[in-house]
C-alpha cells in the first residue's frame, strides 16, 4: 500500500487520522453553532447582571461588590475558555491547559507584585503634606503675636 493509498483510505473514513480535529476548523463536528450560541448568551448574561448591580447600587458594601463582580468575572472567563477557544480536560488539550495555566499563574504574580509596589511607593515616598499643616501653624502664630 502506497503513501497515497494510505492517504485515500484515511480520507475515506472522514479524514481522521487519529490526530483529532484540533487544527483549526472554523466550526467543525467539536464545536457547533449550537455551542457558540449557549457562550454568547452566558456572556451576555454574565455581562448584564453585575452591570445591573452596579447601576442600580444593589450591593452597598464595596467589599461585597469586588468579591461579587470578581466571581461573575471568573465565571465569565471560564464560559470564554470552553465555549470559544474548547478547552477542556482531554489529553488532546494538555498543552493548551499547561500554557493556561501558566498564563494564569504569571498574570496573577505580575498583578499581586504590581499592587504591592504601587501600594508601598505610595505609602512610603508620598509626603505627610506638611505644606497644608504649616500655613495654619503660622496663622495660630501670627494671630497671637500683634
Amino acid at each position: 500500500m502506497s503513501a497515497h493509498d494510505t492517504h485515500a483510505h484515511h480520507a475515506g473514513h472522514g479524514g481522521h487520522d487519529g490526530h483529532g480535529d484540533h487544527h483549526g476548523a472554523a466550526v467543525g463536528p467539536h464545536s457547533s453553532l449550537r455551542d457558540y450560541a449557549i457562550g454568547f448568551v452566558l456572556s451576555v448574561i454574565l455581562t448584564a447582571i453585575p452591570f445591573w448591580l452596579v447601576m442600580a447600587k444593589v450591593i452597598a458594601d464595596r467589599n461585597t461588590a469586588v468579591l461579587v463582580l470578581g466571581a461573575f468575572a471568573v465565571v465569565q472567563i471560564l464560559v470564554h475558555m470552553v465555549y470559544f477557544l474548547h478547552m477542556n480536560g482531554k489529553v488532546e488539550s494538555g498543552w493548551t491547559l499547561l500554557s493556561t495555566v501558566f498564563t494564569v499563574v504569571f498574570v496573577a504574580i505580575g498583578i499581586s507584585g504590581t499592587l504591592w509596589v504601587m501600594f508601598h511607593m505610595n505609602a512610603n515616598m508620598m509626603p505627610e503634606h506638611p505644606a497644608a499643616a504649616q500655613p495654619a501653624a503660622h496663622e495660630a502664630a501670627g494671630h497671637a503675636a500683634p
